[in-house]
C-alpha cells in the first residue's frame, strides 16, 4: 500500500523559508514520480512541483520557479520541497502525491493546473501559514 506522510509545515513570516518532507513507503521508490501540491481555502488545488524519481527530472509551476527546489533522498525514500521567499498568498495545505513514473505524471501540460489529475496516491497534507 502506497503511503505518503508530509511534515515540515508551520508558521513563517513573509520572506521566510520552510522545508517540507514527504516520506514514502509501500512502493519501489525509483519507479514513481512525486508531486507537491497546495490548496488554499476556497481555491482549487494547485500543482507546485514534481520530480520523476527514476531520472530525477523536475518540473516547477511558474509561480514558484527560482524560489522552490524539489529534491530526493533515495536512502530515506523521502522527497523534499525547499521553499524560500514565501508570501502570505502561499498560505495553504501542502500535499505530496505519488504515481508511477511510466505514466509521466510530471510531464502533463500546465502542471500547475492539471497536475493533480495525474496522481492517485495522496498524503494527508501539512499546513503552511505565511504571516505578513
Amino acid at each position: 500500500e502506497v503511503q505518503l506522510v508530509e511534515s515540515g509545515g508551520g508558521l513563517v513570516q513573509a520572506g521566510g523559508s520552510l522545508r517540507l518532507s514527504c516520506a514514502a513507503s509501500g512502493f519501489t521508490f525509483d519507479d514513481y514520480a512525486i508531486g507537491w501540491f497546495r490548496q488554499a481555502p476556497g481555491k482549487e488545488r494547485e500543482g507546485v512541483s514534481c520530480i520523476s524519481l527514476n531520472d530525477g527530472s523536475t518540473v516547477y509551476a511558474p509561480s514558484v520557479a527560482g524560489r522552490f527546489t524539489i529534491s530526493k533522498d533515495n536512502a530515506k525514500n523521502t522527497v523534499y520541497l525547499q521553499m524560500t521567499n514565501l508570501g502570505p498568498y502561499e498560505t495553504a495545505v501542502y500535499y505530496c502525491a505519488a504515481d508511477r513514473a511510466v505514466k509521466s505524471p510530471c510531464r502533463v501540460a500546465a502542471f500547475a493546473v492539471y497536475g493533480s489529475r495525474e496522481f492517485e496516491n495522496w498524503g494527508q497534507g501539512t499546513l503552511v501559514t505565511v504571516s505578513s
